[in-house]
């Protein structure tokens, strides 16, 4: 399945409040490999940006003034993240302002265009409970160089994202079994070893070995009151 990370910046917090997006990208995955098959636009918001977003994002209100309005990229966008997996760190926040923009353009849903949503905030809080876990601190914790980040752009940060997600992965891959490595070493995928002429070197243990090791067992005897299984008769 296609795997596509998805950043949105916008003019705020509160797409029921009116805010609009503003920059939206798209870093493309197949097979855990990048491909650089990537969708990213600038988008006029028909509105100002509030002030504290602008200090995130940097876009200013002149330079989006000739960018197309979402209902112009709408079409192309839809088709690229069609039927693939689409993952987002706080996936709650940017799908409740695609839905709002997809609303004004009388269209459905975003979740009804693609095969699933993974929000890999959810992801890093399962994994790493009751630490900072937003991009920036997972970039440092994981060896991600995040230097060019001083501000946010949905294309960086989406690259970024993907670079992090692979590190979430990362331990799913020891779960995954190379059928061409496999058959390339054993002919039919199967390795056997004959153990006929190993000469295994046995160590017994000394009488002051064997002592302490009985006393161990007569200990843990008392405290279960007698009940361990190593000490139940025979017939039992």
């Amino acid at each position: 399945m296609r795997q596509i990370f998805l950043d949105t910046e916008t003019t705020g917090l509160s797409p029921a409040g009116g805010d609009r997006i503003l920059n939206l990208a798209c870093v493309e995955m197949i097979s855990r490999k990048l491909t650089n098959n990537d969708f990213h636009c600038y988008i006029n918001p028909e509105r100002d940006s509030h002030e504290d977003a602008l200090r995130v994002h940097g876009l200013t209100t002149d330079f989006l003034a000739d960018k197309p309005k979402f209902p112009e990229i709408a079409h192309e966008f839809l088709a690229f993240v069609k039927d693939a997996e689409i993952i987002i760190h706080n996936a709650t926040f940017d799908v409740g302002f695609l839905d709002a923009e997809l609303e004004r353009a009388g269209l459905p849903k975003f979740s009804t265009h693609v095969a699933k949503i993974t929000d890999s905030l959810a992801m890093a809080k399962e994994l790493y409970p009751g630490k900072r876990n937003g991009l920036d601190a997972l970039c440092e914790r994981m060896g991600v160089d995040n230097s060019n980040r001083t501000l946010h752009g949905a294309l960086l940060d989406a690259q970024l994202l993907a670079e992090v997600y692979i590190h979430l992965t990362r331990g799913q891959d020891a779960l995954l079994i190379d059928s061409h490595s496999a058959s390339a070493t054993s002919g039919a995928g199967t390795i056997k070893a004959d153990f006929s002429k190993l000469d295994l070197i046995i160590l017994q243990p000394s009488e002051a070995e064997l002592a302490a090791h009985e006393d161990v067992l007569k200990q843990i005897d008392k405290a279960s009151g007698g009940k361990t299984v190593w000490r139940a008769p025979a017939s039992a």
